[in-house]
């Protein structure tokens, strides 16, 4: 087909922006084998680097970074959690902020970004996410005494809150202390492949 040249040069630009736009959006894909590490740092190198580039910076164990990522968005970039319903059937938002690799929270992530400098941080970025993680673990030893390599009370913490932790909110919460115990033991069996595939 021939076409006028300013209309050769629309189509053009079209897709030069269309295509643009798709790479720069684009989010990483979700790891196939996400019960071990090996697999997932060979699928995703850049997630390597970025969680042991946060646990250089933070103290926060790389295995512990990402039992907790797995268990928070099975390491899904845009998650967000189920909708609210009014009257069980007409939507009224999701039950919380909560977004992204982390499932970082609003008001979590502002502190972050204040608290860090990192004022561009990104829920769906990958290494922002390990950051955050790393940052917020370090909060826990600092405010609540928990041990870096204590993933169980790691989780907690994270889910609960660092007050909700100190105040033990999570014991009324049998289902909560099942899902730590289920992150304590990803990150056992994360630290095991991690020695053997560094």
């Amino acid at each position: 087909m021939n076409l006028p040249k300013s209309l050769r040069f629309v189509a053009l630009a079209a897709t030069v922006l269309v295509i643009g736009s798709c790479s720069s959006t684009r989010l990483d894909g979700v790891p196939k084998n996400q019960s071990n590490l090996c697999a997932i740092f060979a699928e995703f190198p850049h997630w390597r680097e970025a969680a042991i580039a946060s646990a250089r910076k933070w103290g926060a164990p790389v295995e512990v970074q990402m039992a907790i990522i797995w268990r928070e968005s099975s390491f899904r970039a845009a998650v967000r959690p189920p909708k609210k319903y009014i009257m069980g059937f007409i939507p009224n938002g999701n039950i919380s902020s909560a977004y992204g690799y982390a499932q970082a929270i609003d008001g979590t992530w502002k502190w972050y970004r204040e608290d860090t400098g990192n004022g561009g941080a990104d829920r769906t970025n990958f290494a922002d996410a390990t950051d955050f993680v790393g940052w917020y673990m370090a909060k826990s030893v600092s405010k609540n005494g928990i041990g870096m390599f204590d993933a169980y009370n790691q989780y907690l913490a994270y889910h609960e809150g660092h007050a909700g932790h100190r105040r033990g909110s999570y014991r009324e919460k049998g289902w909560l202390m099942r899902t730590a115990r289920k992150v304590a033991d990803r990150a056992a069996t994360y630290r095991g492949q991690l020695r053997r595939c560094s």
